[in-house]
């Protein structure tokens, strides 16, 4: 099995044991009736962007049509098809709070199988001489980009099960969209570290869908502050 592909089944494992067993929801933001379509919506959006925006960056850098995926990706696009959803179905407030510790965790654990994959996942970063720096084989130091994303998302984690366990009304209101802010911001900043290629302004393509994502948790912290 390759390594990558144990990594991801262990991530998705984890998420899904985090969430039966530890971060449970007492209720739901929308109605029963509505369960279906909100997870066909979710789950559209989350595969359509992964591998949209993942295959056009790998086409933009590398000049040749190969089939990739982005968390990034997955996230935006999942962003947009529920509030599609929430915009449908007059549904108000965050509908995302309990998948948080999930994805944060997941997101740590994949992205160690990222790591482990090497030069062929095209996710390493740009030669450096930092300490850090790792030889994936073709004696180069790169940075390790992927453990260091895989690092801020344990952090947040973290925080997350803190904020679950000791302010719950916070966590439903206000998590999800500091998880967005949180990654976003992390992402645009590692993606400087990145050989992906410059669009426009000297910034990638995921570094525009960072912007993006950090308006949008801003924009929706704003909205509940002023109630």
């Amino acid at each position: 099995m390759p390594v990558h592909l144990l990594f991801d089944l262990v991530a998705y494992g984890a998420a899904i044991l985090l969430a039966r067993y530890v971060v449970k929801s007492p209720s739901k933001r929308y109605p029963k009736a509505l369960a279906f379509q909100y997870y066909s919506y979710l789950a559209s959006g989350f595969i359509i962007g992964a591998f949209l925006f993942g295959t056009l960056n790998t086409y933009l850098s590398l000049h040749e049509v190969v089939l990739g995926k982005s968390v990034m990706g997955a996230l935006f696009g999942g962003i947009v098809a529920v509030e599609w959803f929430k915009h449908r179905y007059h549904i108000k407030g965050s509908t995302g709070a309990y998948f948080v510790p999930s994805l944060a965790l997941g997101i740590a654990i994949g992205r160690i199988g990222c790591f482990m994959a090497g030069l062929e996942d095209y996710t390493y970063g740009i030669p450096t001489s930092w300490a850090t720096g790792y030889d994936f084989g073709d004696g180069v130091l790169r940075h390790p980009v992927q453990l260091y994303e895989s690092g801020f998302m344990a952090l947040f984690f973290i925080y997350s099960l803190v904020l679950y366990f000791h302010n719950r009304v916070k966590f439903e209101k206000k998590i999800f969209y500091f998880f967005i802010i949180y990654y976003a911001s992390q992402r645009f900043m590692l993606e400087y570290l990145k050989p992906y290629h410059k669009i426009f302004l000297g910034l990638n393509i995921f570094q525009f869908l960072a912007l993006g994502m950090v308006a949008y948790g801003l924009f929706y912290l704003a909205k509940i502050k002023g109630k």
